[in-house]
C-alpha cells in the first residue's frame, strides 16, 4: 500500500529498513504532491530503488533535529522548499512577513534564513564526512556570486557558504539520478564533477575542460561594470543545446558550473507526473491546520515547464530554462481522472498551466537543433518572425478534460501571455478562454504602461495589452458573461521614474477601478531586473538605467498605483508636485486626487 516517505525511526522500521540511502531536508511542511519539489525528487529517487526519508522544518537551533533519520548511507539532500526564504519571511521593504503558507497552519518563522546555508552547516556538525547535495530555486538562484538585496552586497557562492559538496540547479531529476548512481558506484562526491546541471568547487584549474572564466568574485565585487559583465556572460550560457563551462575565481577556489542538463522529453516528463504521490500534506499536520500552500494547487494540473516570454524580473529562464516541455495529453487526462475520485474534489480543476498557461509548444523550429537565440527575445520588444503562434494543441488538451466525467468546470489561473493570444490569427484560444475556462475574473500581467520600462521589463508594449483586452470583452459580451479582467502591476522597476509611475496611474485611472493588490519590484537573486536594480547598467546593452533606490520614491511610486486611498493623499500629492503636475490636483474629471482645503 502507498505511504508517505518515512519521517521517523518508527516509519523506517516500518518499512525494514535499517538506514536510509538518502536523508531530504527541506524548508516546506512535508507535502507528497507533484507540484513540491521536494516530493518529486524523492519518488523519482524511490521509483530508482533509493530509500529516501523526509526532515520537514527541522529545529535549526537543535542539532539533533537533524539526526533524527540517522546517518544516510549515500548522502544528505537540501532546499529551502518551494519558494526561497528570503521571500518567503519579507515583504520588498524589508519587512517580516506574518504567515508561512508552506508551514502548517500558515505559521510563520518554521525555517531560517538562507534556509539551505543554515541546514547545510548543520548538518555538517551532525555528520562531517556524509556527501550534501543542494538544490531548489535557493540554490539554483545562487550558484555563483550574486547580488543579495536583504543585505545590500554581493554574496558568494551558496557552495562556498553552505559548505555543500555538490549544487543541482534548474529541476533537477535527471541530475540527481546520475549522483545517486554515481554514489552508489562508490565514486567519492569530490570526483563527481562531470554531470550537466550542477555546480562544484575545485583547487584544480585543469579539471573543467574549455570552460568560459567569469570576472572573479573579487573583481564582480569591486566593479558594477564587472557584475554586469558576468551576469550577461551567465544570462547567455542557460541553455543545454549552446551553453558553455562557466568558472568563477574565489582567491584559491574555483567554483565550475557544468552546462545544463538537457530538456525532459515528454515521455519523460510524463514519467515524472506519474508517480505515485501521496497528493496530500502529511497526516502529522491534520490538527495542525494542515498546509495552506496545497489548497490552490492540489486541483491544479502542471501541464509544461519552460518559458519563453523573456520577462526580466523572473528567473524562470535561469531556473526552467526557455524551452518548452509539455507532457502529453494522456498522462494529464490521467492525473485529472484520479483527482475526480477524490472525496474533496467538488468538479473544478483550478488551473491547467505552468509559467505561462498557453505556451504549450516551442517557441520556433530552430530549437530543436540549436537551441534558443542568446541576443534575441521570441516576443519582446516585437514578436520575432520565427515564433510560431498555435493554440490548437492547449485547446484540444481543455476539451478533453471538460469532457472527463466528474468535471464541472476547468479554469486557467496561470499567467495568460496576451501578446501570443493575440498573435494567434484564429482567435480560438480568446474565444475558448471565454466560453469555459475564466472563473468570473481572469489575472493578466501588463505590469506597466510606460513603452520605455516596458522594454527593460520585456514585456510588449500596451498597445498590445490594449488589444487583448478589447478581445476579451468583446468575445465575452457574444458569450452573454460579464467577466472582468484585473490586471497586475509592478512600481519602482529599475527605469521607472516617477513620470512613469504617474503615467500608469493615469491608465489605472481610466480604467474605472484602482488594483485591490499592489506589487513593488524585489530584487531577487538571478533575474536580469535585479543586475540592472544593483549595478544601474542594462548588461546587454551596456547602457544605463535609472534605479528608483530611495524608500521616498518607492512609496510614492507605489501609493501612485492605488491613488485613491486616504493613506496614501500625502504620497500621491508630492508626487505630483514634484513632478508639476498640478493638473491632476484638483476636482476636474482627469484629476487623481483633490486638492484639500489647507484649514
Amino acid at each position: 500500500m502507498m505511504d508517505f516517505l518515512p519521517i521517523n525511526i518508527d516509519d523506517m522500521n516500518k518499512r525494514g529498513w535499517d538506514q536510509c540511502d538518502f536523508v531530504f531536508v527541506t524548508g516546506d511542511a512535508y507535502v507528497d504532491h507533484s507540484s513540491f519539489g521536494t516530493a518529486i525528487i524523492s519518488r523519482l529517487l524511490e521509483r530508482y530503488g533509493y530509500k529516501v526519508g523526509i526532515i520537514a522544518q527541522p529545529n535549526w537551533k537543535d542539532l539533533e533535529s537533524f539526526k533524527i533519520l540517522g546517518e544516510p548511507k549515500l548522502g544528505f539532500l537540501v532546499n529551502s522548499g518551494n519558494i526561497d526564504s528570503m521571500v518567503n519571511h519579507y515583504t520588498s521593504f524589508k519587512k517580516k512577513r506574518r504567515n508561512d503558507v508552506y508551514s502548517p497552519g500558515n505559521k510563520p518563522n518554521m525555517r531560517p534564513d538562507r534556509a539551505i546555508t543554515v541546514y547545510s552547516n548543520r548538518i555538517r556538525e551532525a555528520y562531517k564526512n556524509v556527501p550534501i547535495i543542494i538544490g531548489g530555486i535557493e540554490a539554483s538562484l545562487r550558484r555563483l556570486s550574486h547580488y543579495d538585496y536583504w543585505s545590500d552586497s554581493i554574496k558568494r557562492s551558496i557552495l562556498m557558504d553552505s559548505g555543500a559538496d555538490l549544487l543541482v540547479y534548474g529541476m533537477g531529476e535527471k541530475s540527481i539520478v546520475q549522483i545517486a548512481e554515481s554514489l552508489e558506484s562508490g565514486i567519492p562526491i569530490s570526483e563527481i564533477t562531470y554531470i550537466n546541471g550542477t555546480v562544484y568547487k575545485t583547487r584544480d584549474i585543469e579539471r573543467p575542460f574549455e570552460p568560459v572564466i567569469l570576472p572573479s568574485y573579487n573583481e564582480v565585487t569591486s566593479s558594477k561594470k564587472q557584475y554586469s559583465q558576468s551576469f550577461k556572460i551567465q544570462y547567455e550560457n542557460t541553455d543545454s543545446i549552446t551553453a558553455k563551462t562557466l568558472v568563477e575565481q574565489y582567491d584559491s577556489i574555483y567554483v565550475v558550473q557544468n552546462p545544463p542538463m538537457e530538456i525532459l522529453t515528454e515521455q519523460e516528463l510524463d514519467d515524472i507526473y506519474d508517480l505515485e504521490y501521496m497528493m496530500d500534506f502529511h497526516p502529522i499536520y491534520n490538527n495542525l491546520g494542515g498546509v495552506p500552500a496545497l489548497d490552490e494547487i492540489k486541483f491544479s494540473i502542471t501541464s509544461v515547464r519552460g518559458c519563453f516570454g523573456g520577462c526580466s524580473f523572473c528567473a524562470l529562464n535561469y531556473h526552467q530554462g526557455r524551452i518548452i516541455q509539455s507532457r502529453s495529453h494522456e498522462s494529464i487526462v490521467k492525473e485529472v481522472e484520479k483527482m475526480t475520485v477524490d472525496k474533496n474534489f467538488k468538479g473544478y480543476i483550478h488551473d491547467v498551466g505552468g509559467p505561462t498557461a498557453n505556451f504549450r509548444i516551442k517557441a520556433c523550429e530552430k530549437q530543436e537543433k540549436y537551441g534558443v537565440c542568446k541576443d534575441k527575445s521570441c516576443l519582446s520588444p516585437e514578436r520575432c518572425k520565427n515564433l510560431v503562434v498555435d493554440h490548437s494543441d492547449y485547446l484540444n488538451l481543455l476539451k478533453k478534460i471538460r469532457k472527463v466525467e466528474g468535471v464541472k468546470k476547468v479554469f486557467i489561473r496561470s499567467g495568460i501571455r496576451y501578446d501570443y493570444a493575440i498573435y494567434d490569427s484564429k482567435d480560438d484560444f480568446i474565444k475558448e478562454l471565454c466560453k469555459h475556462h475564466v472563473s468570473g475574473q481572469l489575472r493578466t500581467a501588463p505590469e506597466h504602461v510606460s513603452e520605455r520600462v516596458l522594454k527593460l521589463m520585456g514585456k510588449p508594449s500596451i498597445k498590445t495589452y490594449n488589444i487583448f483586452v478589447d478581445k476579451f470583452y468583446s468575445e465575452s459580451k457574444k458569450q452573454n458573461k460579464e467577466q472582468y479582467i484585473v490586471p497586475y502591476f509592478i512600481s519602482s522597476h529599475p527605469g521607472s521614474r516617477l513620470k512613469d509611475a504617474i503615467e500608469l496611474a493615469e491608465y489605472i485611472r481610466d480604467m474605472g477601478h484602482t488594483p485591490e493588490q499592489v506589487q513593488d519590484f524585489y530584487p531577487t537573486p538571478g533575474t536580469l531586473s535585479t543586475c540592472m536594480y544593483y549595478t544601474g547598467i542594462n548588461p546587454l546593452s551596456g547602457e544605463e538605467v535609472y534605479i528608483p533606490k530611495s524608500i521616498e520614491e518607492r512609496k510614492m511610486q507605489r501609493a501612485l498605483m492605488q491613488y485613491n486611498k486616504k493613506e496614501n493623499y500625502e504620497l500621491v500629492l508630492n508626487a505630483l508636485k514634484k513632478e508639476k503636475r498640478y493638473d491632476l490636483i484638483g476636482n476636474n474629471s482627469k484629476a487623481l486626487i483633490r486638492q484639500r482645503n489647507k484649514n
